[in-house]
């Protein structure tokens, strides 16, 4: 990954699986932009930037097309080419996410389908010019999105149709040099996680029955995708890739 560049957006704090995947690219010799959502996140995402080789943090709220504009114009201006682009973003409201999928509002769905699918969608995009030769583009979902998992309720639907949007960019950028990769943890103890209802006991069934018997960690997803956007993952595209001990052969 030498000389490479690319964008990390989604970092929290230090248990982002953002965090994992920019310290990762960097040991690997990539060179990030990194993005946080909130002025409030400020805070705790500055004291990672020496654990990240020291990349330039911008803030981006998918929400805003301004904030996102200027990403990636950032992006061409510094380097004027992206070689990858990783999407770790999610969410939705507590109360859509905690009830049934058939109670959840329609403002609810909305959102949580913006932000967690439509927003990947949207950096493809940006990115899509500035891959001229190639390059690689990275979602995070779960098993929730495949099989019916407790307590995943409304991201279980939007999962899933982040997923098939991969595989739908991965057919219409191929052409292009340009592969769409879904990677899918298990359970991490992440601020997004922590909204799940009894995400203690999902966790504590993914390190006690997987065959590793152990949950995966950022740093795990990141060489992952190290692997994924390297020369290694030249042939790959429009797939899932499960990072969770194996967990999911066990749902």
């Amino acid at each position: 990954m030498q000389g490479k560049v690319g964008i990390v957006a989604g970092l929290a704090n230090q248990d982002s699986i953002a965090f994992g995947c920019a310290q990762a690219l960097h040991h690997a010799g990539a060179e990030c932009l990194v993005t946080y959502a909130s002025p409030n996140a400020e805070k705790f995402v500055t004291p990672l930037v020496g654990d990240m080789g020291e990349p330039e943090l911008m803030l981006c709220d998918v929400q805003h097309d301004d904030q996102l504009d200027a990403l990636f114009a950032r992006a061409r201006k510094r380097w004027g080419r992206l070689d990858f682009v990783v999407h770790s973003i999610a969410y939705a409201p507590l109360n859509d996410l905690h009830g049934r999928v058939v109670d959840c509002s329609k403002e609810g769905f909305a959102l949580a389908m913006d932000i967690s699918c439509h927003s990947f969608i949207r950096m493809a995009k940006h990115a899509e010019p500035l891959m001229k030769e190639g390059g690689s583009l990275f979602n995070m979902t779960y098993y929730g999105a495949e099989k019916v998992v407790d307590n995943y309720n409304l991201m279980g639907p939007v999962k899933a149709a982040l997923e098939s949007a991969t595989r739908y960019m991965a057919a219409e950028l191929g052409p292009q040099g340009i592969r769409v990769h879904a990677v899918s943890p298990g359970a991490i103890r992440t601020r997004a996680a922590s909204g799940l209802k009894a995400f203690d006991e999902l966790a504590y069934d993914g390190e006690t029955r997987s065959p590793l018997r152990r949950l995966a960690s950022v740093q795990d997803v990141g060489n992952a995708v190290v692997y994924l956007a390297s020369d290694a993952g030249a042939s790959l595209t429009g797939l899932t890739h499960y990072v969770d001990g194996g967990h999911h052969l066990r749902f």
